[in-house]
């Protein structure tokens, strides 16, 4: 489920390539949805150790990955295999780009929300002494 959805972030991330609204941003929009409603499925479905380690390797890696940009996708695409087409390689640089992107950003929150969750209802010793009445 998760590659599924990290998939569908990079499709959207390379399929919106203007700024116009029309029908490439409205299916970009639709395909990142399924890839949030995916990754929220399998938010739920993994423990708060897991979805935070996931969290942490996917900004790393879109930390790795945005060293590429900070170079030039041009410097990287002359470096490259002749196999490969320039702008098949763009288009596979800046889907990854997206797909780290913004899976970190909804792992992160679904790790909050969890978190939130998690404390809901229950107070620190410092918060339960501060509303209680003491007499003095």
């Amino acid at each position: 489920m998760i590659a599924l959805s990290l998939a569908a972030f990079a499709i959207a991330g390379v399929t919106n390539t203007t700024l116009e609204a029309g029908v490439q941003s409205i299916g970009a929009m639709a395909v990142a949805i399924l890839g949030v409603y995916g990754f929220a499925q399998y938010a739920r479905a993994s423990s708060r150790e897991h979805l935070a380690w996931l969290s942490v390797g996917l900004w790393g890696l879109f930390i790795l990955i945005a060293g590429v940009h900070l170079v030039g996708l041009g410097v990287v695409v002359g470096i490259a295999p002749a196999a490969l087409g320039p702008e098949i390689l763009a288009a596979t640089l800046t889907g990854v780009t997206w797909g780290t992107l913004l899976g970190a950003t909804a792992s992160t929150a679904f790790l909050g929300f969890r978190e939130y969750g998690a404390r809901q209802g229950v107070e620190s010793p410092e918060e339960q002494v501060l509303e209680s009445d003491l007499e003095l």
